[in-house]
């Protein structure tokens, strides 16, 4: 990682030293002296210093527009510690090491992946406890559903907590208190079912805080170039915890009973805990782990680096404006669309083709191991978009375009699947495409909103997982009433080309509030 070490001031202008290799992107500066340019304008950030036909006349305007500002006297003179080689790693005094932003965003994948981990327990181990209890299925809809009861609900206090208290402290307590209610679980299942809906609805409340905290954290450690990528990573974790919850679970009950991967992931979450609270800070400029030259890095490639809090918008003015509804719209079609896929194709595979799931293990890891791979996928495009010259906008809605219309074509494709290995290919295409929604309306809210994103997170979160509860009742009275999946899959196809439409005409990549 480059450091940057100032020296004294050059007070004869004649004698500037020659002039380095600037590439703000990834700020990699050559061997030669270079000038340290501290406070950069934000339109002076857009432009590719490196890689165009004028990369040299750009640098020796910003060398001649530090001299003009400084009453034209020399720049500062520099010396390099260390050379960014990479988007994640970094070089000090000589040596490779992780880069400080790496770690966070490894530990915040690791967190996203234990969040979807300890729901999938339930899932698995609700079978098992259902026979134990004698519990029926309408009741299982009951337990299944009371997480999102809580969550709904918390999302919007989790994000006005991470704005006002920042992304660190509050998902330390969230997985601290979701950890509990895991661990408490199938205790509450032995006393009453009571005690049991109370501790799903407090794990739902406990865990509506992870994704708020999650943007909060990556908006304040990574620049905008890598932003998409982060979210990329830490979202692939998020789709893995499915994988790793479907294969450790019935291993953990075989071994130690029900209690077993409970008590499991409770484990995995405190000692998370505990090298999240020592290792980690809330922003990078309180980091004491972290180089002046990837401090400098994450600074100059932010527009929002001095944003002054202040109290959280009124409602009213949050939805006066068509981007804060572009962004509701879409969480609501992403989530009933993710939720559709995720409760009923178990069931419409085995009415439609009379498969038995439970022996087609690939079935249940494979959607969510190349989900995982394709969301980071699409951070990374989405990258390499900004890098090249394309707007903040037109990246956001190329990557949402891609998340949405892809998966409503594969859900009219299904509609005409003969085969139940087609029907999974068309199912894994619609849910690796519905990733790309990462690097798309999951990054804008920090886009639009940079003071308020974990408030603005809350309320369409909350939305969004109301649109998870009608869709996941709605399908069950759709195939009652009509006989087939067909109509419920060609509307949730709609409901994905229409917000593509509402999304290209009204979201917007810069500030708004």
């Amino acid at each position: 990682m480059a450091c940057i070490t100032p020296t004294k001031l050059q007070l004869n202008s004649s004698k500037i030293p020659r002039r380095p290799t600037f590439h703000l992107g990834s700020i990699r500066y050559g061997k030669s002296h270079s000038f340290f340019i501290p406070k950069v304008q934000k339109k002076l950030l857009n432009f590719p210093l490196a890689g165009g036909r004028n990369s040299g006349n750009r640098e020796h305007w910003f060398v001649e527009n530090e001299k003009k500002r400084r009453g034209g006297g020399g720049g500062v003179r520099c010396t390099a510690e260390g050379i960014e080689t990479g988007l994640f790693v970094a070089r000090r005094d000589g040596g490779v090491m992780a880069a400080e932003r790496f770690k966070v965003v490894a530990l915040v994948a690791a967190v996203m992946c234990l969040c979807n981990a300890d729901r999938v327990v339930m899932s698995v181990a609700v079978v098992p406890l259902a026979a134990k209890h004698g519990w029926s299925s309408s009741f299982l809809g009951i337990v299944q559903s009371s997480f999102l009861w809580g969550y709904m609900f918390s999302s919007v206090i989790g994000g006005a907590l991470v704005d006002k208290y920042g992304g660190k402290r509050v998902i330390a307590w969230g997985a601290a208190l979701w950890s509990l209610a895991t661990l408490l679980t199938p205790w509450a299942a032995n006393h009453s079912t009571a005690s049991l809906l109370a501790v799903r609805t407090f794990f739902g409340l406990a865990e509506g805080v992870a994704l708020p905290s999650m943007n909060n954290l990556l908006s304040r450690w990574f620049p905008t170039n890598e932003r998409a990528t982060a979210v990329g990573i830490s979202m692939g974790g998020f789709q893995l915890g499915n994988v790793v919850g479907l294969v450790l679970t019935p291993l953990a009950m075989s071994s130690f009973g029900i209690s077993g991967p409970f008590i499991l992931f409770t484990s995995l979450g405190f000692l998370w805990l505990m090298t999240w609270t020592n290792r980690v800070a809330n922003d990078p400029q309180e980091s004491n782990s972290i180089s002046k030259a990837e401090l400098r890095l994450i600074q100059a490639g932010k527009s929002d680096s001095h944003v002054i809090k202040s109290k959280l918008p009124s409602l009213a003015l949050l939805f006066s404006k068509l981007p804060t509804w572009a962004i509701v719209f879409a969480n609501i079609t992403n989530n009933w669309g993710y939720f559709v896929l995720l409760s009923w194709m178990p069931v419409y595979f085995k009415t439609v083709f009379g498969v038995n799931l439970k022996q087609a293990a690939w079935f249940s890891a494979v959607p969510w191991g190349t989900m995982a791979i394709s969301g980071y996928a699409a951070g990374a495009a989405s990258d390499y978009l900004i890098k090249s010259g394309y707007s903040t906008t037109s990246a956001r809605k190329i990557m949402q375009s891609i998340g949405f219309i892809g998966p409503g074509i594969a859900l009219l494709c299904l509609n005409y699947a003969k085969t139940p290995s087609i029907a999974a290919v068309f199912i894994t295409m619609a849910l690796s495409l519905s990733s790309f929604s990462q690097a798309g309306f999951l990054l804008n809210m920090q886009d639009i909103a940079p003071q308020y994103a974990g408030f603005l997170h809350g309320i369409s979160n909350s939305a969004g997982t109301l649109a998870a509860i009608i869709s996941t009742i709605g399908t069950g009275f759709f195939v009652q009433w009509l006989g087939s999946f067909q109509a419920f899959l060609t509307l949730t196809a709609c409901l994905y080309f229409a917000t593509t439409i509402f999304w290209n005409l009204y979201a917007t990549g810069e500030r708004v509030f």
